[in-house]
């Protein structure tokens, strides 16, 4: 299983000069590369290096970080032919997939970039690596990071690492690669209902409460505005200096709520079972009033804490169908819409059983999750003699 693990790097002056002009220079250099894809209709990686590889050494790049740029390049135009596919950016012929299909991909002059073990070295004892920039090798670059991740890379690091600029400071995102802990045979799951209101609901009476998360967004809206209507140096100054507030408090949240969900299944010896919301964005409606809590739903990152936390301890996870988990009876089995009072109250209209409409949504979830369990796991029957 492949995690990754942030580091800050702490440059000296010349230094730090040297990693944000190659920074520059090799975004600079992919949108240049990006124009040639683009023009010749994005051939494969051999034939477009065949087209660039020359001209980008001239330009001063190095023979590992040319092909890293020719990668990164191409790997751009297969995400966006990903998503085209998928229907992320409209439907034929709409504005936004127009506009995109119109011109070639650009990068942003502090947009990432991948080193290998050629370019790049951790000596992880001294906390510091050596970098190739276009000044040269840079030597005894320091970097800080918690004690946690300082032994994840020790045990775990191998493959690529991205180097970002970020606010003016510079990152190591480094790829770590866990061995997975065995699934065990689960006793029962643990149904996880998430929403906006409760962010999750499980199964075992844990419910993550999202008015405080809700809060802190409508604060953040209500400055971002304020400042947006200023218009002023020091007011756009500070919408930058904010504008990762809100995800990292979101993160921040979402991290605590999927530990304590992986941890309750663990300790229990049960699985989990998370709802499919894939596509939920466009299949509800809401009023206009709803659409920043709808967007502003974070189900995803959560749900995808949990996966991988779930991984790391061997908990089994499955996903279901949420189709009528909030207007069925966990006692009957009895579905009907109007079972669902209001946003927090159900009662089931065939047998008067009376719940927390999320309670009784998580209990129909984790028993959706015993049924794809028992249909996806190896039979248990002895063989025939």
């Amino acid at each position: 299983m492949k995690v990754v693990t942030q580091v800050k790097l702490m440059p000296e002056a010349d230094q730090a000069a040297a990693l944000r002009s190659t920074l520059r220079t090799v975004n600079e250099a992919a949108c240049w590369v990006s124009v040639v894809a683009f023009e010749r209709g994005v051939p494969r990686e051999y034939e477009l290096r065949k087209h660039t590889y020359a001209e980008l050494k001239a330009r001063g790049l190095g023979a590992q970080a040319a092909q890293h740029v020719i990668k990164k390049t191409r790997d751009a135009y297969t995400t966006l032919k990903a998503n085209i596919k998928a229907g992320n950016l409209g439907k034929p012929g709409s504005k936004r997939r127009r506009k995109v299909e119109s011109k070639p991909i650009s990068f942003r002059p502090e947009a990432a970039q991948p080193y290998d073990d050629r370019c790049l070295s951790w000596q992880l004892d001294a906390q510091t690596v050596s970098i190739w920039t276009i000044a040269g090798r840079l030597k005894n670059v320091r970097f800080a990071c918690s004690p946690d991740a300082l032994k994840m890379l020790h045990e775990h690091r191998k493959g690529e690492s991205d180097l970002i600029e970020r606010n003016g400071a510079f990152y190591l995102i480094a790829t770590c690669d866990i061995p997975e802990t065995e699934v065990y045979e689960p006793d029962g799951f643990v149904g996880v209902d998430l929403g906006i209101v409760n962010i999750a609901t499980t199964s075992t009476g844990y419910r993550a409460a999202g008015r405080g998360l809700n809060r802190h967004r409508a604060r953040q809206l209500a400055l971002r505005k304020k400042l947006q209507s200023k218009g002023t140096k020091s007011a756009k100054r500070l919408l930058k200096k904010r504008s990762r507030k809100e995800a990292r408090h979101t993160a921040n949240v979402n991290h605590s709520i999927s530990k304590t969900i992986v941890t309750t299944a663990e300790r229990t010896g049960r699985g989990i079972a998370l709802e499919g919301l894939t596509g939920i964005r466009d299949r509800v409606r809401h009023r206009k009033d709803q659409r920043t809590s709808l967007h502003s739903w974070s189900f995803h990152q959560l749900a995808s804490f949990v996966e991988y936390k779930a991984k790391r301890a061997g908990v089994p996870l499955v996903y279901v169908d949420p189709e009528y988990t909030s207007r069925q009876c966990s006692e009957c089995g009895h579905i009907d819409r109007k079972n669902r009072v209001d946003q927090a109250t159900f009662a089931c209209r065939s047998c008067g059983f009376l719940a927390h409409a999320d309670d009784n949504a998580s209990h129909n979830i984790g028993c959706k999750a015993e049924t794809v369990w028992a249909a996806g796991r190896e039979s248990r029957v002895p063989a025939t003699p």
